[in-house]
């Protein structure tokens, strides 16, 4: 059952990116060029999928891949799991004590703590060993999305929770981006359960994106996410921005919630959404009928107020994944090929050393 799971799984990720089109906001293209580049190249550079990227404390950049998890410490890339999983790595956290969290796909979660790691699997509590997103709380809680429900773990033991009690994915179970257009039938409902992204909000609140609807907890139940009573579906990304706003991103496409108002910016779906320092807004998403596929965009931080902010499109690819602004202020995204890394003017593609205009 595992591994027909797992397979689902990777199906349905590859039908994430279809939505409706519809955009709201203005549209510009920065003139750019891209460079591939070997200024720092060995044989240990991700290639394939890359999902999540993030910096540590003392500089180095980690990428989870389909290919392990490497850090890159602005010379050169070390596959960092290679000799201790084949895993597909989903995604990464360094908590406040500087110790590693990484998420697999079909092998649960391994901590490093830079000298050895502990795998961490459904034999030790963990809700499922399909882990996709991992979030510290303000309290230093580690929380873990899983396929089946979300994994708080206290440093001793993991506390599963689940959205909705619903039984487990079935081997006809499908998926299709027309589901959310109505309620989730009963033989989807597994999707309740099956986490993308956790945050806490300025209320202390945790808000939970799920493939079926995102939720709200309140230390005692969940509740949907509404806006007009329609809930929020197949929710992929959600982050707390600088001044205190939720950001959503997903199937209905990118929203800002005040705590009070709901605030859209775009239908199209949102895979990913990042904040910058200056407070711009980067998002990941995809169009219906778009031949370029995904789109890597920038929201002008001192327009989001305006009826039409300006969103400038910087880079587009089959599928657009995980985004970071470094300590330099370059962007750095994943994609199906591997990692790339905008320095305003120049997209580097670490793979190879071909050239393209």
């Amino acid at each position: 059952m595992k591994n027909k799971r797992n397979v689902l799984y990777s199906l349905i990720i590859m039908l994430a990116g279809v939505a409706n089109f519809a955009v709201e906001a203005q549209q510009k293209n920065d003139a750019q060029i891209t460079v591939e580049t070997k200024d720092a190249f060995n044989s240990h550079v991700p290639k394939g999928i890359v999902r999540t990227i993030k910096q540590d404390r003392k500089g180095n950049i980690w990428i989870t891949s389909w290919e392990g998890v490497f850090k890159y410490d602005g010379k050169s890339f070390t596959n960092v799991t290679s000799k201790v999983s084949s895993a597909r790595f989903f995604s990464v956290l360094e908590d406040r004590k500087g110790n590693f969290w990484f998420a697999s796909i079909g092998s649960g979660v391994y901590y490093y703590d830079g000298k050895s790691f502990q795998n961490f699997t459904t034999k030790d509590g963990l809700a499922n060993d399909v882990v996709t997103t991992i979030y510290e709380d303000k309290a230093g809680t580690i929380w873990f999305g899983t396929g089946n429900g979300a994994s708080r773990y206290d440093g001793k033991s993991f506390l599963n929770f689940k959205m909705k009690e619903m039984p487990p994915v079935a081997q006809s179970d499908s998926v299709h981006v027309s589901v959310y257009q109505h309620p989730l039938p009963n033989k989807v409902a597994w999707m309740h359960n099956d986490v993308n992204a956790i945050i806490e909000d300025k209320t202390g609140k945790l808000w939970f994106g799920t493939r079926g609807y995102a939720y709200v907890y309140d230390g005692k139940e969940f509740t949907p996410i509404t806006n007009n009573g329609k809930p929020f579906a197949n929710v992929r990304s959600i982050i707390k921005d600088k001044k205190g706003n939720t950001w959503l991103g997903g199937y209905d496409g990118l929203w800002r919630y005040d705590g009070s108002i709901f605030t859209n910016f775009t239908q199209d779906f949102v895979g990913y959404i990042y904040e910058d320092k200056k407070g711009n807004i980067w998002t990941s998403s995809g169009k219906d009928g778009n031949n370029l596929g995904w789109a890597l965009s920038r929201y002008e931080g001192k327009t989001l107020s305006d009826k039409k902010p300006t969103v400038t499109t910087i880079a587009n690819k089959p599928m657009i994944f995980g985004i970071l602004e470094d300590n330099k202020g370059n962007i750095w995204f994943g994609a199906l090929d591997g990692v790339y890394r905008y320095d305003g003017k120049t997209i580097t593609n670490f793979k190879s050393a071909t050239s393209q205009q």
